[in-house]
């Protein structure tokens, strides 16, 4: 009784937050294997970097729960929920921090990773526009940001864990089916996700297609053609 239930989040956000997931794993892994794995390594990045471009893009035309400024922290917000003020739904202040920090950190990864080099035998689809130095630089960026990355996402693990277990808040399964249980009685306040529809997920779309061809260098003019020397006899 006095249960109510809301549509938090859309499927364009859950298919994203769970592909990311899985592409995210796939990256690591495939990484840390390197050899042949190091060509699929770079595909991902590049898949990566579409689901990059889709939620920026769905953070500010899509649904009212997945745009940014329904949930981008300010300090009132902070201490509205530092002190158990805060009756939103979604991400919480402090979840918000995580979410920013992670798109930011896979930014960087995706943004170093189209330029990068391991010196053997694979180059990222957009290392020959810059200088060798410069891709070396953001190789060791690429390599050493990948830990930050890592320690993050455990964080947002634990943190999760604890608002199962200590909260009694379960993150994940409003992730999975676009509902969301709040009590009213409780203090608990929010509506359902309105905007978002078909025109702005093909909006969103589009630009994540057209950042993963700018990523993939397919526009980048093929070198000309070599002739090889005629023999004198």
């Amino acid at each position: 009784m006095g249960v109510k239930r809301i549509k938090l989040w859309d499927l364009p956000t859950r298919l994203f937050h769970w592909l990311l997931v899985i592409l995210i794993v796939s990256a690591v892994v495939t990484g840390k294997i390197g050899g042949g794995a190091i060509e699929w390594h770079g595909r991902i990045g590049l898949a990566i970097l579409g689901l990059l471009a889709f939620r920026l893009a769905w953070g500010i035309i899509g649904s009212s729960h997945a745009r940014f400024a329904s949930f981008f922290p300010t300090p009132a917000s902070v201490r509205a929920y530092l002190s158990g003020q805060w009756r939103g739904v979604g991400h919480n202040p402090l979840g918000a921090f995580s979410v920013f920090g992670l798109l930011a950190l896979i930014a960087v990864q995706v943004g170093t990773g189209i330029f990068s080099n391991d010196d053997i035998a694979f180059n990222g689809p957009l290392y020959g526009v810059i200088s060798k130095a410069l891709s070396d630089k953001l190789t060791g960026i690429h390599e050493f940001s990948i830990n930050i990355l890592i320690a993050l996402i455990v964080l947002h693990l634990a943190a999760i864990v604890f608002y199962v277990h200590v909260k009694k808040d379960n993150l994940v399964k409003p992730m999975l089916t676009g509902w969301k249980d709040i009590e009213p009685a409780k203090g608990e306040a929010g509506e359902s996700a309105k905007g978002g529809g078909a025109i702005a997920f093909i909006v969103a779309l589009l630009i994540a297609l057209a950042a993963v061809y700018g990523g993939s260098g397919a526009w980048i003019p093929a070198p000309p053609a070599t002739s090889s020397p005629t023999p004198a006899w």
